[in-house]
């Protein structure tokens, strides 16, 4: 009979929601209803093109809905979190969560 040791927590991590830039986009999200492109921009310390590219791939996922629309004359852009998107974020915290409590109990260690 074998040991099988549960898989390590960093396996359970989302690519795509754990990249630092998507992971702040989705939690500052989590925290408005919905949320400006220049507000994520300048809390995020982004360019607009750099923004950009990360709402895409989190669009494409499923994670955000982008809406496009006029605040008096001027064009804006706002995000908010999908259902997905919302439990995308739940499960990475979870996962981080399981990491950090694995580290701080000192962990199974690596088989020799």
């Amino acid at each position: 009979m074998t040991d099988q040791l549960d898989p390590h927590p960093a396996i359970g991590l989302d690519d795509v929601v754990h990249q630092r830039v998507r992971l702040g986009i989705l939690t500052v999200a989590h925290q408005a209803r919905r949320v400006e492109f220049g507000f994520l921009r300048t809390a995020l310390g982004l360019t607009a093109g750099n923004l950009s590219q990360h709402l895409t791939v989190l669009e494409k996922a499923g994670l955000v809905e982008i809406e496009k629309g006029y605040e008096g004359k001027r064009a804006r852009t706002w995000l908010s979190l999908t259902s997905a998107g919302r439990r995308a974020l739940q499960e990475e915290v979870a996962q981080l969560k399981r990491l950090i409590q694995q580290i701080e109990e000192g962990g199974p260690t690596p088989q020799s």
